[in-house]
């Protein structure tokens, strides 16, 4: 039977590999983002045996996540894979940035990621297990400084991969956090740096295997809680 897999936050780049990757394996894929367009030409383009669906959700709107989730089981069924993948950009620091930018990184990638994964979970649990991952970033483990909502947002989504992982594990359910820390190579990364040599820049596809290999891990006794992805030393500036 398909594995049915929500992807929350998709975009050009690690989002839309994961996408393809997970309907290449098969799975029914749900995106989930803002911007309808991408994603309903993303679901439309998807490789076989997969399925895509598009479903255009605002991860800041609570309702509308819920009635996301909704959408995706009456088209595909129950939940068995979680990618929470959206980040809210808040780039100031402390005394530069604004309330209303610590919320919006918030928003997204913490109280977006707690109701995705409340979703998701009770599927699985009525299951009897699934796998949420998280995207997280050099700046969920190490704060580089200078970027507070955003570094604040991901330490408190690790906090949450760890705290599911430790309730939902023995109930099946396999969490994991992967640490990106290096710069996605996309349609805009190396025009933004175009100093860096293109060894510096992580290649999403092969990213997108990671993640693979830590859902087809669901079904083992052993299962890693945490992953760090990085291509080698001279990533050292990136979020």
């Amino acid at each position: 039977m398909a594995r049915t897999a929500i992807i929350a936050g998709v975009g050009p780049g690690l989002g839309e590999s994961l996408a393809r990757t997970f309907a290449a394996e098969g799975c029914q894929v749900a995106l989930f983002a803002r911007s309808g367009d991408f994603i309903e030409d993303l679901a439309a383009d998807l490789p076989d045996p997969g399925e895509g669906l598009a479903v255009p959700t605002d991860l800041r709107d609570v309702e509308a996540i819920r009635e996301g989730f909704e959408t995706v089981r009456e088209a595909f069924g129950p939940v068995d894979v979680l990618v929470n993948h959206a980040s809210g950009a808040s780039w100031q620091g402390l005394l530069d940035a604004s309330v209303e930018d610590f919320e919006r990184a918030w928003e997204v990638g913490a109280r977006g990621a707690f109701v995705c994964s409340q979703e998701a979970v009770s599927d699985m649990v009525e299951r009897g297990g699934g796998t949420v991952l998280f995207t997280g970033a050099t700046s969920a483990v190490r704060s580089l400084g200078g970027t507070i909502g955003f570094t604040a947002a991901k330490f408190a989504a690790r906090g949450m991969a760890m705290d599911i992982a430790q309730e939902f594990g023995p109930e099946g359910v396999h969490v994991a956090h992967v640490v990106i820390d290096g710069q996605i190579d996309g349609p805009d990364a190396r025009e933004r740096a175009p100093d860096r040599g293109p060894e510096t820049f992580l290649d999403p596809d092969e990213m997108a295997e990671t993640y693979w290999h830590l859902v087809e891990q669901d079904q083992v006794d052993t299962m890693p809680f945490e992953v760090h992805i990085t291509n080698g030393p001279q990533n050292t500036e990136f979020l």
